[in-house]
């Protein structure tokens, strides 16, 4: 039982030590998945001996093992492990060296310790090595060589037995890929007297060598963290400006007339055109020059004619909103002819002069600065 209390002691010592280097927090070799926690399932085979005080009792049988178990952090896990098959228990007394075989299994509840992570800077290592300390028990049948020499074995002869088991042991395990990995696991088995039980009793220790396959599933998707920076960012446009400039503006029409007659023709259209004009323009000046045909009438007549059509062009004008002092009326009767028609020449010619202040326009490059956030990873 001293042996059975070393290796309760064993592990809970580990795990005290395992507890706060589990809250490590480090890089995961660039792993797209958080590679703890996750559970697993494993398949072992291998063979094992006892520790017998007979150098010449050859006690090596197979064996094989399953276990389903988690890693809850980068350091400590736990499993339940079902080991089994063949063993063989012996003796050797004054006469002979007996042997004896029965089949047996273990099922344990072992803590699992990564000394990899326990001491390592990373909370992931492709190659791990696991500290491994359990208990459980033992059950053995078929024994029906024991049985048959119950009087030389009195410890061993029971056909059945159930007995206590304390395991300590390490495996050296290699992951293959996300979801597999190969394992070499050794471990020693402290439980009751089943290999050579005539001589004391006691418990006795079971070496026990195996490899195997683990598949682990379970993992949780890494949470990335989002990195950002920001950037000043020129964006060039075009822009729309103006150079202003000073136009000089000048339009002139020309009102005819019937023989004899002195009042404007079409005074709507004419007034709207002139209307328009001073609205558009500054600084504005009106002439107006009046004549008559020199083929009608006589010069004293065709003078008054001329008058009587500046007069009428200005009163229209006035009428019409045009400021009088920006007029400027004369006549000239017969004395000149504008015209190489005759007929055009009874006719008022108004003139309207200003000035238009106009804007050219023109593309010019400019540019703004503009602050983007970017993510970097």
């Amino acid at each position: 039982m001293m042996q059975f209390k070393n290796v309760l002691a064993a592990a809970a010592l580990a795990l005290g030590v395992s507890v706060p280097a589990g809250a490590q927090t480090t890089e995961d070799d660039g792993l797209d998945y958080k590679p703890y926690p996750h559970m697993f399932v494993g398949v072992q085979g291998g063979a094992q001996t006892t520790f017998t005080n007979y150098d010449n009792l050859k006690l090596i049988t197979p064996t094989a093992s399953v276990s389903f178990g988690a890693f809850f952090t980068p350091v400590v896990g736990a499993r339940l492990h079902f080991n089994g098959w063949q063993n063989k228990g012996g003796f050797k007394d004054a006469t002979q060296d007996f042997k004896y075989d029965y089949k047996y299994a273990t099922s344990d509840l072992d803590l699992m310790l990564n000394l990899s992570t326990l001491f390592g800077k990373k909370n992931y290592y492709p190659l791990n090595v696991y500290l491994i300390g359990g208990i459980g028990l033992n059950y053995a049948w078929d024994n029906d060589d024991a049985y048959a020499n119950k009087n030389l074995m009195p410890l061993a002869y029971k056909n059945d037995r159930l007995s206590h088991n304390a395991r300590v042991g390490a495996m050296l395990d290699w992951n293959l890929m996300k979801n597999l990995s190969l394992n070499l696991e050794v471990n020693a088995n402290s439980l009751g007297d089943r290999y050579n039980s005539k001589t004391n009793g006691k418990d006795d220790w079971q070496l026990n060598a195996q490899v195997g396959l683990a598949v682990k599933f379970g993992y949780k998707k890494k949470e990335v963290k989002e990195e950002w920076a920001t950037r000043v960012d020129t964006i060039w446009y075009d822009d729309v400006a103006y150079t202003p400039r000073v136009e000089d503006g000048t339009i002139t029409w020309n009102v005819f007339y019937e023989i004899r007659e002195s009042d404007f023709n079409d005074p709507d259209a004419q007034l709207a055109n002139i209307g328009a004009f001073l609205k558009d323009h500054r600084e504005c000046k009106v002439t107006i020059k009046s004549y008559a045909d020199v083929q009608t009438g006589n010069p004293k007549i065709n003078m008054g004619y001329s008058q009587q059509r500046s007069e009428k062009a200005v009163k229209a004008l006035v009428d019409a909103g045009v400021d009088p002092s920006i007029i400027k009326a004369e006549y000239f009767g017969d004395t000149v002819q504008p015209f190489a028609e005759n007929d055009k020449n009874r006719v008022s010619i108004i003139t309207a002069t200003g000035l238009k202040d106009v804007k050219d326009k023109y593309t010019v490059k400019k540019y703004r600065t503009k602050e983007v956030r970017y993510r970097v990873k």
